[in-house]
């Protein structure tokens, strides 16, 4: 990798054995990634995993511990200049400032990359269309913003460079599912119009799953699963079993005595998840079993394995992160 030249066209992300160490703590811990040209790629984490860290190495706002890791064709410690000229980054913990209108903010960042006066004004313009936010009145501070209108401006904020690649911390988090779908459509529309690589982080497994061609979970530093969505779920079986029981105790005892039937399977709290190529003619053996050992079921649901799985049996934990206006929980 230390050999390659960049071209101007290169939109990729490529890590090896990139760490970052705070004192004793091995925040990220020898992580590989590959990220190709113009994909949607989303990083999933537990908090802590290091997955946060991660990104502000790839933006330049830490320097790598150990490793090295090159994006848009350039050195992440070498060039980082060249780096930032090439990227777009919206991070959670960014501020806006209350007291400016979203044009002025845009302008004004416009500016500080160099546009002239006339050219960033226009700038401005053609991004507050883009996101969504030109029907807004021009006197509207950004403190009266409603949480989906201030990430919108966030993604206004990261574009104003043209970049190759994007950085989205998190961009849906807490929103409504109407403004949560509006910002979908923008990062695919940025993706599919103007072959912009996007590195996605996301609380939400669903986000994940239809915005990403290719996902990677992070646990303690370390890459503990990645491919595309696909992939992952076919690696884990074609159909996936829920146990319910009345107690984690009598999860524990349903997993010894369900051992044999089902050596693909975790545990979770008061749920044992078994994972089969076809589960239909498993079910009267697994019922069976645990009657014959007197453990009653409170709940049993056969579906197809989701993300949700996937990151259970990488991490073997849940995120418990709940969409707005989802029927069920997400889990990262």
């Amino acid at each position: 990798m230390g050999g390659r030249v960049a071209t101007g066209t290169d939109r990729s992300i490529v890590a090896e054995g990139l760490a970052r160490y705070f004192a004793d703590t091995k925040a990220v811990d020898g992580v590989d990634l590959r990220v190709e040209s113009g994909g949607i790629f989303g990083f999933l984490g537990p908090n802590g995993s290091g997955k946060t860290t991660t990104v502000k190495v790839l933006t330049t706002i830490l320097a790598p511990t150990a490793g090295t890791a090159r994006v848009a064709g350039f050195d992440v410690t070498k060039d980082q200049k060249k780096v930032r000229a090439r990227i777009g980054v919206a991070l959670q913990e960014v501020g806006l400032d209350s007291l400016m209108t979203a044009r002025e903010m845009l302008t004004l960042q416009s500016r500080l990359f160099g546009a002239s006066s006339i050219d960033a004004s226009s700038k401005a313009e053609r991004l507050l269309r883009a996101v969504g936010l030109d029907d807004v009145d021009r006197k509207k501070r950004v403190g009266e913003y409603s949480g989906g209108m201030r990430r919108r401006l966030d993604l206004a904020l990261a574009l104003v460079n043209d970049p190759d690649v994007l950085f989205l911390d998190e961009p849906t988090t807490g929103l409504d599912p109407a403004s949560r779908m509006a910002i979908w459509e923008e990062v695919r529309r940025l993706n599919e119009d103007r072959g912009m690589t996007i590195f996605l982080t996301t609380q939400y497994l669903e986000e994940a799953d239809k915005l990403a061609g290719e996902v990677a979970i992070i646990d303690r530093g370390k890459i503990v699963a990645q491919g595309s969505p696909g992939e992952l779920k076919k690696q884990i079986g074609k159909e996936a079993v829920s146990l319910t029981f009345a107690s984690p105790e009598q999860a524990t005892r349903a997993d010894a005595v369900v051992a044999p039937l089902c050596p693909a399977r975790q545990l979770s709290g008061r749920e044992l998840l078994c994972y089969f190529g076809a589960a239909a003619d498993k079910l009267a053996g697994l019922v069976r079993a645990l009657d014959e050992a007197g453990i009653g079921l409170e709940g049993l649901t056969m579906s197809e394995p989701t993300l949700d799985d996937v990151f259970l049996r990488a991490t073997g934990q849940r995120m418990a992160v709940k969409a707005p206006g989802a029927d069920k929980e997400a889990t990262l």
